[in-house]
């Protein structure tokens, strides 16, 4: 042999013998007799006390899945017994986390490229509490060392594929969202199969997208308190929770009582390490949208009692925020039923709700909690306070208008059918609704209603204190016979209503806006009728009595009635107010403070013929909103003609209700010739 090859030979030979030694060395290595330096430097380095109270051990095991050559290589499997993280001093528990077993591999020919791989790590009996006080302190912030920052960053990668759990304890109180939960997470008797839980509608679009959700592996139930709120619930999670690999989404099922609001969802979490994507069917329901914002920060009106179910898919790591989106959702709030889509994105400097919803048939009554408009027996039933006052009808109840400044919204809602009653129809509502840094805009609410249309512009502005509102209202060609289809004289009238309004008022409610409102109030009928059988329709007892008094019991046509109200601090005065009958001009005046919620109005009734219509004594309607008095106002009879005391001060006025007769309706309109000769200072020629 020459000199060479027993060069070689010596040093293969030494190095298998290093090798096997090395080998040997680590097989029998009794590894407890690092763990106080392990102990030690993991504590130093987390500034938490940390600790392995029972045995360390590794074991070599080849990876027969690994294939090829790779196959034979053994790899190191550790096993770690009974340990435990401390919590920083402030907290009054000493342990943040325990842990009954923790066993990890490790692949070691990645460690020559600086990556240390672990393909799995398994948790046995692993409990932890969370938590966090009112100042900000939390125990799941650790005090690192600061790195220096002109050092080049380390190039170990460290690369964990799985976790794998068993029964386990989770505990979260934190003071800052007054939240105190408690998880217990146990083995269900069975697996039960994804599609058990979703429909196998569901595993086929998964397999589709070529993954594979496992089985639910894990029951688990949670109790305590959030936002001050009771929580109850019930779930199931899958076994292995893939950290990176999309191709396994971890499958979650719960069923959540928080407070009055029901949440039930099934579906996947995929990229768990990073929080990447949710895509679960989600279904709510509750005693009103409104107790949703504590929940998700989603300011959402009052409403009565409400339920949906849809698709929410949550993309985490967008650019512009986290975004969620609720997709096909169909529901029902109140009696009416809600579908549409919805999205959710935490952008800065707000974030913002954005979607398009359709009502197929929404009812007037569902309406009514957006305004505080709701009887005191239904606030309560929303879980609200009864605020109305008693004999006071403008709703009191407040914006919550610290809430608009939470988020931004741009909504479109379509109604295709609105009800108020069966015989009256509100059809083809569209309504944009925008808020933008707490100035919320209904820009258009548009309608049509009893064949005509009603625009309106509604601004509030939450960004002042109390709110400052706005809103701009035309009607036009509303139909008498479709207002009121039940009434017989009405049937063959081609008489309509117009009316315009323009009001702003400052207030927290719309009693406040209404109280402190200013602005102008205009309407023009024309060709219609009336009795006291339509104001027994319209629930009107006062007007029964005063048109009992004009008319009697019979039907009396109306060739037109004008009114022109002036609105200065919440007090409305009548600039013209008038009714052209078949047998009297009947003039009114007074006003009609929506501050007390009073009534001070004066009836003066003309005779066009003193045989037919005899009452020539003025009437009153006094009193509160709630219950108006009238009667007739006592002292000696009026002259006739008195009434036309007024026409000096209704020039003005007549002569801006005649832009109401040019609606663009080829209809004849009556109200014309009368409003031509008030605005002339004449008495209208029908006057005897």
């Amino acid at each position: 042999m020459t000199r060479s090859r027993k060069i070689f030979a010596w040093t293969g030979a030494t190095l298998l013998l290093v090798l096997a030694v090395l080998v040997i060395v680590i097989a029998t290595f009794d590894w407890n007799r690092i763990k106080p330096t392990l102990n030690e430097k993991v504590s130093e380095a987390l500034h938490r006390p940390f600790a392995i109270n029972g045995d360390l051990a590794v074991h070599w095991q080849r990876e027969p899945e690994s294939g090829g050559w790779r196959a034979w290589v053994p790899w190191p499997h550790f096993v770690a017994q009974d340990l435990s993280l401390g919590n920083p001093e402030w907290s009054k528990t000493p342990q943040m986390v325990t842990l009954k077993q923790v066993e990890f591999r490790l692949a070691l020919l990645p460690l020559l490229v600086q990556e240390v791989v672990i393909p799995r790590i398994d948790l046995t009996g692993p409990e932890a509490r969370l938590e966090r006080l009112a100042d900000g302190r939390a125990n799941w912030v650790f005090d690192l060392p600061k790195s220096d920052p002109e050092a080049e960053p380390s190039r170990w990668v460290v690369d964990i594929g799985a976790i794998k759990f068993d029964k386990g304890l989770v505990s979260f109180n934190d003071q800052t969202l007054k939240t105190q939960l408690d998880v217990v997470i146990d083995m269900l008797g069975k697996p039960i199969p994804f599609g058990d839980i979703v429909g196998s509608k569901e595993v086929k679009k998964a397999q589709e997208k070529g993954t594979v959700p496992q089985d639910y592996a894990f029951g688990l139930s949670v109790k305590g308190q959030y936002h001050e709120q009771k929580v109850n619930g019930t779930g199931k999670v899958g076994g292995l929770l893939a950290l990176k690999d999309a191709t396994q989404p971890f499958p979650v099922q719960a069923d959540l009582k928080i407070g009055d609001t029901q949440i039930a969802i099934a579906g996947t979490l995929t990229d768990p390490q990073n929080l990447g994507a949710l895509d679960l069917r989600l279904k709510l329901s509750g005693t009103s949208l409104s107790h949703l914002y504590p929940l998700t920060g989603v300011a959402l009106p009052d409403s009565p009692a409400y339920s949906t179910d849809g698709r929410l898919i949550a993309r985490l790591h967008d650019a512009a925020g986290a975004n969620f989106r609720y997709e096909g959702f169909n529901g029902k709030i109140g009696n009416s039923d809600i579908h549409g889509d919805l999205s959710f994105v935490a952008s800065q400097p707000r974030p913002k709700l954005s979607g398009v919803l359709v009502s197929n048939q929404l009812l007037f009554s569902d309406l009514a909690p957006l305004i505080g408009a709701d009887s005191n027996a239904a606030q309560k039933k929303r879980g609200g306070e009864s605020k109305q006052p008693k004999g006071k009808v403008l709703p009191v109840e407040e914006f919550q208008t610290d809430r608009w400044r939470a988020m931004d919204a741009d909504v479109e809602f379509t109604g295709k059918r609105i009800v108020q009653s069966p015989d009256l129809p509100f059809t083809d509502l569209y309504t944009h609704l925008l808020l933008n840094d707490g100035q919320l805009s209904l820009q258009p609410l548009r309608f049509g209603v009893a064949g005509g249309k009603l625009d309106a512009e509604i601004r509030l502005d939450g960004r002042t204190q109390p709110l400052q509102g706005r809103a701009r209202l035309s009607a036009r060609n509303f139909k008498l016979k479709q207002l009121f289809p039940t009434f017989e004289p009405m049937k063959t009238s081609f008489g309509e209503l117009n009316g315009d309004a323009d009001i702003s008022g400052r207030g927290n409610s719309i009693a406040a806006l209404l109280g402190t409102a200013n602005g102008d109030l205009k309407m023009l009928v024309n060709d219609g009728a009336i009795s006291r059988g339509l104001m027994e329709i319209a629930g009107l007892n006062v007007g029964n009595y005063v048109v009992g008094r004009l008319f009697g019991d019979k039907d009396v046509k109306i060739n037109c009635a004008a009114s022109d109200f002036g609105i200065k601090d919440g007090l409305a005065t009548s600039r013209l107010f008038v009714f052209d009958t078949e047998n009297a001009i009947i003039y009114i005046d007074g006003t009609a403070n929506f501050k007390t919620e009073q009534l001070d109005l004066k009836i003066n009734p003309e005779s066009k013929g003193f045989r037919v219509f005899s009452l020539r004594s003025p009437l009153y309607v006094n009193g509160p909103f709630a219950s108006p008095n009238a009667g007739v106002q006592s002292g000696p009879l009026l002259l006739r003609g008195a009434g036309m005391v007024l026409l000096g001060a209704t020039v003005g006025p007549a002569a801006g209700l005649l832009a109401l007769v040019a609606t663009g309706d080829s209809t004849p309109n009556q109200c014309g010739p009368l409003l031509e000769q008030m605005r002339a200072g004449k008495a209208p020629k029908t006057v005897k």
